[in-house]
């Protein structure tokens, strides 16, 4: 088949992968007035809780989609038992219990939401509904075959559901295909290990551990049986359960091995009990596969752009689930790609301004990656300490020296989140972050007016605060009253200028080709 036969199809933008970043991906585009083709090559969405909490600025990034209450609203079972265990097995004496979210709660006035507790399964079902009711057109069951990005364009081949294989020609890819990166190392795109590696195995059993409860309740435990770092997870009940253990191939230990009756056997050693009744369900009611396998590590690929063709997410970057970082900086990584992928898309913006997707969030994942495992051996020590989370969440600056700043401190400098100040609007309580909407937002003081009709020269939108008694957005935003500032349609600051000068419309026009120019 020639790549014209193949090409029955065009999108501006192919998004590969359907999980939380890809489906994330998708909406994001979707808002921007994009309609993306989105292929995955899974049945339906995901099946297992692969995260189960979302901080805060990923929680702001939906919000502001108008999602916060129904992602609120499916808030798992277990939000209730927010702890961490450790023990040798489940049936012994607890070495350490904290609660994994209590040092990063962000502080009162920080943010105007706060951490989700859902399973990425009902978080990814929400993003996709989303995502098909503002235009993007979802494919599961459609696998990508190949791939040939050339200057002009990218060719996909891909086979649905039924094995009918059929092209679609792209402007560009997002590639959000998982850690295996199967796009990323077809392209010849290599990655920056930062840390251990290891495999491990998973499945899902049903039991019951009262007795090893003991009246106890945890949403993770840490086991050193079978293996230390085996992991125990209680899925949507406390009757159902994930157990994933490590497993190393250089000691000749296989895939394969892992037969339903040795899986039986690592569920009762972790448990403590040689008795124990032990079930092995599969994953999806009907699926014949009961037991998975996976690799954990830590990496950052080397490049995030290759031609017309973007990495995202575990793509992208790996690190361990330690922190809850990994879901929601690939979230972050499609917040800040769609912006920019519109903006070219739409002749608003030259090419360069893609560079700066790699730029801005290739230090932040290197910062993250190791933070995670810094975190990880902090956990392994069984101290539960170390980390100011609440920085890494909302403290990081794009294309600064400084990559992080304290956000409850917050200095209003170019390439840091516009902070959250709450405003009063017709007796009505609204967050700043409430009025970055997807696109270019101009924030003025209450003495700034001028400022009113630069913004509409430039098609921008634009909000004078009408009060601000204590100086919070003033002294937050790092502006006088007349001042004002540029925000990104990620919610990132742009620009800022902090008295009105006296050619407002000039200063604005080259702020704003400054900031779509991507130098």
């Amino acid at each position: 088949m020639t790549t014209s036969e193949a090409a029955k199809e065009h999108t501006a933008v192919l998004v590969v992968g359907g999980g939380v970043t890809g489906l994330s991906a998708a909406l994001f585009l979707a808002r921007q007035g994009i309609r993306p083709i989105l292929v995955e090559r899974h049945p339906d969405t995901a099946i297992l809780p692969q995260a189960r909490a979302f901080n805060p600025r990923t929680m702001e990034i939906y919000r502001a989609l108008g999602l916060e209450q129904r992602i609120r609203d499916r808030t798992s079972l277990l939000a209730g038992f927010p702890e961490m265990i450790g023990a040798e097995t489940l049936l012994g004496e607890e070495r350490f219990r904290f609660d994994l979210l209590a040092q990063v709660r962000p502080p009162e006035g920080l943010s105007p939401t706060d951490w989700a507790l859902v399973d990425q399964d009902d978080l990814e079902r929400i993003l996709r509904a989303e995502a098909e009711d503002r235009g993007a057109d979802v494919r599961f069951g459609t696998e990508l075959v190949s791939l040939d990005s050339g200057a002009d364009g990218v060719h996909a081949v891909v086979r649905d559901a039924a094995g009918g294989e059929y092209g679609i020609d792209a402007d560009y890819v997002v590639a959000a295909d998982g850690n295996r990166a199967g796009i990323r190392h077809r392209l010849g795109i290599g990655a920056e290990r930062m840390g251990p590696s290891g495999h491990v195995v998973y499945f899902v059993f049903d039991a019951d551990l009262e007795d090893a409860l003991r009246g106890r309740r945890f949403t993770l435990a840490y086991l050193d049986r079978p293996t230390k770092g085996t992991v125990l997870v209680p899925l949507r009940t406390f009757g159902r359960w994930m157990l994933g253990s490590p497993y190393d191939p250089a000691a000749d230990q296989k895939p394969e091995d892992f037969t339903e009756e040795h899986c039986v056997a690592l569920a009762r050693e972790a448990v403590g009990d040689p008795d124990l009744a032990v079930s092995i369900v599969p994953p999806v009611p009907g699926w014949s596969q009961t037991v998975s396998h996976s690799t954990i590590g830590a990496w950052v690929a080397d490049s995030y752009r290759a031609g017309r063709v973007f990495f995202a997410g575990d793509s992208a970057h790996v690190m361990p689930p330690s922190g809850s970082y990994g879901a929601s900086t690939g979230i972050a990584d499609a917040h800040n790609l769609a912006w920019k992928l519109a903006a070219v898309i739409y002749g608003q913006a030259p090419d360069t301004l893609l560079d700066t997707y790699e730029n801005e969030r290739r230090p932040v994942a290197q910062l993250t990656v190791r933070t995670a495992v810094q975190l990880l051996h902090s956990r392994q020590q069984e101290t539960g300490e170390g980390i100011d989370d609440i920085t890494m969440i909302f403290g990081y600056r794009y294309a600064s020296d400084t990559p992080l700043e304290d956000p409850r401190e917050p200095s209003g400098r170019p390439g840091s989140r516009a902070p959250h100040v709450w405003l009063d609007r017709d007796g009505e309580k609204v967050s700043t972050v409430d009025l970055f909407t997807g696109s270019f937002t101009l924030l003025a003081g209450p003495d700034g007016a001028g400022w009113a009709a630069a913004a509409a020269a430039l098609g921008l939108d634009f909000h004078r605060i009408g009060t601000d008694p204590d100086d919070r957005f003033t002294r937050g935003y790092g502006i006088t009253r007349s001042g004002a500032t540029l925000v990104r349609p990620d919610g990132f600051i742009a620009w800022r200028a902090a008295t009105l000068p006296e050619l407002p419309e000039e200063r604005l026009r080259q702020a704003l080709r400054h900031a779509t120019i991507g130098r």
